[in-house]
């Protein structure tokens, strides 16, 4: 073994990555005892949640329950065997389920990473048993970035498609309030305090300080370690990692990093933790994982380019890739211009496909999927298509009442004047299908007969080709008040728009392959003791599949608690405050 003074720091626990999963996996450390160090390759935290919507997948959750939406943890465990099918993973998944609560109500009474129930928010494969409607979701609260002082700079900013006014973040509660600011006093005033705020905060500050969804989380992530005083170190890297005696099969016991131009080697008592956010650009690990042809665009931070399974393939890890079903989870996007450049990108998440008056088509002109489904699950559905017709991209079809109602990708609900989009390159308009279709190079044909068949539905209300409007998510998505679908309504008034979608990955699900307790395995099954990971570089548990809103960060926060444990030496911790709640929870 390697004499003290070889090494130029020692602590227990070593973290590279300061995403949600490497930050919380350092916080539960500190409030377990253990000396911890985060570094992180950026010159931000935050990684690719600091982008996202923030949400939790945590069935049985203590918030919703206070709120009156009970959930059968029993029942989420036949949707998640239903849906990845086969008994692999099994052990972890039920970890994870009997685990989640816990470990939220951990951080939601320790910390300052608190959370709001969604109440109603469906899982995304109703057709399945054991889905539910309500009880699941989280969110992180709003934050309060003042609160992080100078600091608030070092938090990697949301895309600039998800803020208006430059700078201002808002929520999916804001929306519809902003958009209907002059329909009523009490939303009025509330438009009129998030944009006085907003004001205010850029006096002093780069971008709006009232954060929300996944930037609210890391934020909060951020201000607990503060408090507690958990190095953080910003533009340094982990570049090899260290076993005893440099034996192959030796416990970890620290790293070589790199910071400001120095090479350091940290020793580590308890080990390393690898959450450095998947590989999603490593082109390497997106041609042996992801489906062909290899997906060009990606929503993940440009710096996940795979060292966390870099690094661990080198001390003989595993990487778990053949039962994740496309390597990632996926959301379609459309292309839109920042500064001149063809390089910013606009996640159709939840916010139009589901409306009534949309199709998607094909370039056969053609639909392929209901529109309403799961992004994960209409990029899958794009794949299938692309097999048989190209359909990438595909196209989003509408009409201009529908953009002016319910907005399209960036343009926001109320715009009329399409001009300056279509000039940007954006979207593109016609005043009939037959000259849209050969504007966008579909097959004009095809494209008048699916918007003929489509009116047809909407007319009667039933998507007798793809049950448009027939699930719970179709309709939560929707628009309540559209008679006799909250999905289906007629495209008829033109001009009409297309706009170009593609897919592009949310996050990677081939990664490590690791026990319940996050310890990655070599390749030969058994842990390797002293490494750790979770995040994107954890194998996900949901193995390419989505079940619901918060599919990567339950996880994420989840495993990072586990792991976090068991380098403490409680590893046993997490069943007792299982046993707990369910204590507290009969009691109630």
């Amino acid at each position: 073994m390697a004499q003290a003074t070889a090494w130029d720091a020692e602590v227990d626990l070593l973290v590279a990555g300061a995403g949600p999963g490497g930050m919380a996996a350092a916080l539960v450390g500190a409030l377990e005892g253990l000396e911890v160090m985060v570094c992180e390759k950026s010159t931000q935290i935050g990684g690719t949640a600091a982008t996202s919507a923030g949400t939790l997948w945590i069935p049985g959750n203590t918030q919703n329950r206070r709120a009156g939406h009970d959930d059968s943890p029993a029942q989420a465990e036949i949707y998640m065997d239903r849906l990845v099918g086969g008994t692999k993973g099994r052990d972890l998944r039920s970890a994870y389920l009997e685990t989640g609560p816990a470990a939220i109500d951990y951080y939601d009474t320790r910390t300052d990473v608190q959370f709001l129930p969604c109440g109603r928010h469906p899982d995304y494969r109703q057709n399945m048993e054991g889905a539910a409607v309500t009880g699941r979701a989280i969110v992180p609260k709003p934050f309060d970035g003042r609160l992080l002082g100078e600091d608030f700079r070092l938090v990697r900013p949301p895309i600039g498609e998800f803020m208006i006014f430059g700078g201002m973040m808002v929520g999916k509660d804001d929306i519809p309030r902003l958009i209907g600011r002059f329909r009523s006093v009490a939303n009025f005033t509330h438009a009129a305090k998030l944009l006085l705020r907003y004001l205010s905060d850029r006096l002093n500050h780069p971008r709006g300080t009232r954060i929300v969804m996944g930037n609210a989380l890391v934020a909060r992530l951020f201000y607990s370690l503060r408090k507690r005083k958990v190095p953080i170190r910003l533009d340094t890297a982990i570049r090899e990692i260290l076993r005893e005696d440099g034996r192959q099969d030796g416990r970890v016991i620290g790293a070589v990093v790199e910071s400001g131009g120095r090479t350091l080697r940290v020793r580590t008592r308890k080990g390393v933790v690898l959450a450095t956010g998947g590989f999603a650009h490593n082109s390497g690990f997106r041609k042996a994982f992801m489906p062909q042809p290899v997906p060009v665009h990606s929503l993940a931070c440009e710096t996940d380019t795979g060292d966390g399974l870099t690094l661990a393939q080198a001390v003989g890890a595993k990487i778990d890739g053949d039962q994740h079903r496309g390597g990632a989870f996926w959301t379609p996007v459309s292309v839109t211009r920042r500064t001149g450049t063809w390089r910013g990108l606009f996640p159709h998440l939840a916010l139009d496909r589901a409306k009534p008056g949309l199709i998607a088509v094909n370039a056969a002109g053609r639909r392929f999927v209901n529109e309403g489904a799961s992004y994960h699950d209409f990029v899958e559905a794009m794949f299938d298509s692309h097999k048989l017709v190209p359909t990438m991209p595909a196209w989003l079809v509408c009409d201009s009442a529908f953009v002016a109602r319910y907005g399209l990708g960036v343009v926001h609900p109320g715009t009329r004047n399409l001009v300056p989009h279509e000039k940007s390159g954006y979207l593109t308009t016609a005043p009939t299908l037959e000259d849209l279709a050969r504007k966008i190079g579909v097959d004009p044909a095809g494209l008048a007969d699916s918007v003929r068949r489509h009116n047809g539905f909407a007319q009667t209300g039933s998507d007798l080709d793809f049950g448009k409007g027939d699930s719970e998510l179709n309709r939560f998505n929707g628009d309540p008040e559209n008679r006799p679908n909250p999905c289906l309504k007629p495209i008829e008034t033109a001009p009409f728009v297309a706009v170009a979608v593609w897919p592009a990955e949310i996050a990677c699900s081939a990664g490590l392959a690791t026990d319940a307790d996050g310890q990655v395995l070599g390749e030969g099954g058994d842990p390797i003791p002293g490494l750790y990971a979770c995040g994107n570089d954890m194998a996900s548990i949901m193995a390419g599949t989505y079940p619901g809103p918060g599919t990567t960060l339950g996880p994420a926060l989840v495993f990072a608690y586990r792991l976090a444990m068991h380098a403490a030496g409680r590893s046993d911790a997490a069943a007792t405050a299982a046993v707990g709640r369910e204590e507290r929870a009969a009691a109630h």
